[in-house]
């Protein structure tokens, strides 16, 4: 297999939707709760990076394995397109997700076992999303998994492991006792599940876009998503109430005092965004509209990541 083979295998130019749940949640770590732990951070991004890598190839992989159309099969999944055996990219996964398995471990032993039972959940929904007889991407659940694991999931456990402290969340475990208890403040839970919704909405958004442009392939592939059932003028109605809705939380965080006035430049990206969502709502189903999704994820985590450095580097 070929460098490019594997970059598009692992679809790389995808993978900046979980590089911005994991950059605001180490700027989030430092601007609200003022704690940072530099080895943990970076051990817990090579294993986060590595694990999108292989859901990416699961989902070319199962694509090509459960693919009725032969167009699609042979000439547009890349396993069939560039002959590469199925047997090869298999391998890959399981290689992938051992490495991360064993970060997660020693990750898990320098913070807690809360750090193992979170990533377990997302790892297991990142798996089974294209894995297994009843995928959760063939099923209208899509946006929900995919939001909440990289937009909530990523961005929790890297502010777990950068606080790690029952003052913000933990369980602490007992094996001599066998007792055990959830402890946290319930506020500071609060602050991340708020932070984490614009990263919920914009991640969600990029499925959502792409199961708006390619709502007639998925039927021929008999995958039926959100968008079979609810149809394009409901699902482009959504996709426009996510985005504004980031907005109405980022305002609600500066106003209970969540975020420092700086992340309020996140408005300066209205206008644009307000243009790509008429010309997404446009353009639809031609390809080059995705395009406008990934767009409006990138300016405005750009923006929102902006606004939580420089209420770093202000002094207030």
């Amino acid at each position: 297999m070929t460098l490019k083979i594997f970059l598009e295998v692992v679809e790389i130019q995808t993978k900046i939707a979980s590089v911005f749940p994991f950059a605001i949640g180490v700027l989030f770590s430092i601007a609200f709760f003022h704690e940072i732990h530099w080895l943990n951070t970076l051990l817990f991004f090579i294993g986060m990076f590595i694990f999108d890598l292989a859901t990416t190839a699961i989902n070319n992989y199962m694509d090509y394995q459960k693919a009725h159309s032969k167009v699609y099969k042979y000439e547009e999944n890349v396993i069939g397109r560039t002959g590469i055996s199925p047997k090869l990219i298999r391998n890959m996964i399981l290689g992938m997700v051992l490495f991360v398995l064993m970060i997660g471990l020693f990750l898990t032993a320098r913070t807690g076992i809360l750090l193992l039972l979170m990533g377990s959940a997302c790892c297991f929904i990142g798996i089974f999303y294209t894995f297994g007889p009843i995928p959760l991407s063939r099923m209208p659940l899509g946006e929900i998994f995919s939001g909440l694991t990289m937009g909530l999931g990523i961005f929790t456990m890297v502010v777990y492991i950068n606080t790690h402290s029952p003052k913000v969340f933990d369980l602490i475990f007992s094996p001599n006792s066998g007792t055990f208890s959830l402890e946290g403040n319930l506020w500071a839970l609060l602050a991340i599940l708020l932070a984490s919704l614009p990263l919920v909405f914009t991640i969600a958004n990029i499925m959502l876009a792409n199961n708006l442009r390619d709502l007639e392939r998925d039927i021929e592939n008999h995958r039926y998503t959100l968008v079979f059932y609810i149809g394009r003028p409901a699902g482009i109605l959504l996709f426009q109430l996510f985005m504004y809705s980031c907005y109405l939380v980022i305002f609600l965080g500066w106003l209970i005092h969540v975020y420092h006035w700086p992340v309020l430049f996140t408005f300066f990206t209205l206008p644009t965004i307000y243009k790509n969502l008429k010309r997404f709502k446009k353009q639809i189903p031609q390809p080059v509209s995705f395009s406008h999704a990934i767009n409006n994820m990138v300016l405005f985590n750009g923006s929102y990541a902006l606004g939580l450095l420089l209420s770093i580097l202000l002094p207030f």
